[in-house]
């Protein structure tokens, strides 16, 4: 049904394009097609003016370019310099910092390792900060805390807003879900605030703020921003009450204790990058080149993609915070980065936008549920959540997560779950009830042959066993997708 809509829309985009959403002919561009192109002309050069003056203020490829050519490195020079040097630059780095940026013999290891085996993530990193690096600066000023703390997110993300640890942390600073929320980061089916730069960065510096002042000590907030506030007072103890890093560091976990090395090495690596022969890696937008705009409705990424030529991957990697393709209606409204050279179309095309977006997605779940006795076929509408769904029919999450074989409770507009009665559960009938009345009979012997209408909860039910034992009897079932005919073990 969604292939077919979609295919009539888009072999008529080209007249909703020229539509607002009235029907109308556009009323968003002039008359006079002259004052079009003037206009167009004019701003066009006022960006580009911007962008130009912008990008030569903050850019430091320049400084970087000179600082090489100076040193004579050809492109695949990999220079080694004396301990004494690392330790010389990295004493020139503390006196600008209230971080205590020892160069011991841990430190120094790490460095080298850096510099001659991570020379190509230390290139990656210092393209994606000119995206983040200027907000995290602001936000640090805001609080009153370090700006060298910046360099935290590299080491904790790499600077990938989306990037999931094996523990369940996520996002540039890498907040598992409990420390998020406490911090104001919530999610729901459609958002996950730990993947918003501006929301996370906001919450690191209140809780880096928060460790600074249990220890009044920067490396042992860091240990705690790592290890957990419980970790750190454990090390105290077993140390006899030490209360410095360095001090403590036997006594922390494996990870913990290379915790504050890697961040003094990362912090190296990102200041004196060009002294290694390291050039940041093209970024692929700097924080200069985007704006923002509100929506004034929940909005598909693909409609936008077919209408200005925004790519759904670059839609999601300016706004890492949507867990899916589709940006939810919410009050206050969303309002999403865009990149500045994108903004004209998005004003030219926005009531076009939303037309689309309606045609194709509403008109699809926009169907009355049918009821065919004790079953319900609801389709998912915009904005509904199962637990909205159950409560509209008077049923359990859960019963409908089972009786629809879901692993989860996302859920997709258009989406068909079907509904059975109180009543009527727990021995739910088939969605496409069987005229075999033999189909009603309880299932008896070693396997079972499926049958039309059949999921694994109705089989369940009529065996006298669980949807747990069916998959332990049938490892790699698909249990979503059982084919007709298709044989189960079921004792």
């Amino acid at each position: 049904m969604i292939k077919h809509v979609n295919k009539i829309v888009f072999q008529t985009l080209v007249l909703f394009i020229g539509i607002s959403a009235y029907g109308q002919t556009d009323t968003l561009t002039p008359k006079d097609s002259s004052e079009v192109i003037e206009y167009e002309q004019f701003l066009r050069v006022v960006e580009n003016t911007l962008e130009g003056y912008y990008r030569d203020f903050s850019s430091t490829d320049s400084q970087t370019d000179s600082i090489i050519k100076s040193l004579g490195y050809d492109e695949d020079d990999v220079p080694e310099f004396d301990d004494s040097i690392y330790c010389q630059r990295i004493a020139e780095m503390n006196e600008m910092s209230p971080f205590q940026l020892e160069c011991n013999r841990d430190v120094v290891s790490v460095l080298k390792f850096f510099a001659k085996n991570r020379r190509g993530f230390t290139s990656v990193v210092l393209g994606r900060s000119k995206l983040y690096f200027t907000m995290y600066e602001q936000k640090l000023a805001e609080h009153g805390l370090p700006l060298e703390l910046k360099y935290l997110s590299v080491i904790e993300s790499g600077l990938r807003p989306q990037v999931k640890s094996r523990a369940g942390a996520l996002g540039l600073w890498q907040f598992m879900y409990r420390t998020g929320k406490y911090y104001g980061l919530d999610q729901n089916s459609y958002i996950d605030e730990r993947m918003d730069p501006e929301l996370a960065t906001e919450a690191a510096c209140l809780y880096l703020k928060k460790l600074h002042s249990l220890y009044d000590d920067w490396n042992m907030a860091l240990a705690a921003y790592n290890a957990g506030p419980g970790n750190v007072n454990k090390a105290i103890r077993r140390s006899g009450g030490k209360m410095t890093y360095w001090e403590i560091r036997p006594f922390l976990p494996r990870e913990t204790q290379g915790y504050v090395p890697n961040f003094i090495a990362m912090s190296y690596m990102l200041t004196y990058h060009a002294e290694h022969n390291v050039k940041a890696r093209e970024a692929k937008i700097h924080d200069f080149e985007t704006d923002t705009i509100c929506l004034k409705d929940g909005m598909h990424m693909k409609v936008i993609d077919s209408i200005i030529g925004w790519s759904v991957e670059d839609i999601q990697a300016l706004n890492p915070i949507y867990k899916t393709t589709y940006i939810p209606k919410t009050s206050p409204p969303q309002c999403i980065s865009i990149p500045t050279k994108l903004v004209g179309k998005w004003v030219e095309f926005e009531d076009s936008i939303y037309v689309l977006d309606s045609l194709i997605y509403e008109s699809v779940v926009e169907v009355e549920e049918k009821e065919r006795g004790d079953v319900t076929v609801h389709y998912v509408r915009r904005g509904q959540t199962l637990g909205h769904i159950a409560d509209q029919y008077g049923v359990k999450v859960r019963s409908i997560m089972e009786w629809n074989n879901m692993r989860s409770t996302r859920l997709a507009i258009g989406q068909k779950l079907t509904i059975y009665s109180s009543s009527a559960a727990p021995k739910p009938k088939a969605p496409v009830a069987s005229t075999n009345s033999q189909s009603k009979q309880p299932i008896t012997g070693q396997t079972h042959t499926i049958k039309s209408g059949e999921t694994l909860w109705t089989i369940a039910n009529r065996t006298g066993t669980t949807l747990e034992e069916l998959k332990k009897l049938n490892p790699g079932l698909n249990y979503r997708d059982l084919k007709v005919g298709q044989k189960i073990r079921v004792k």
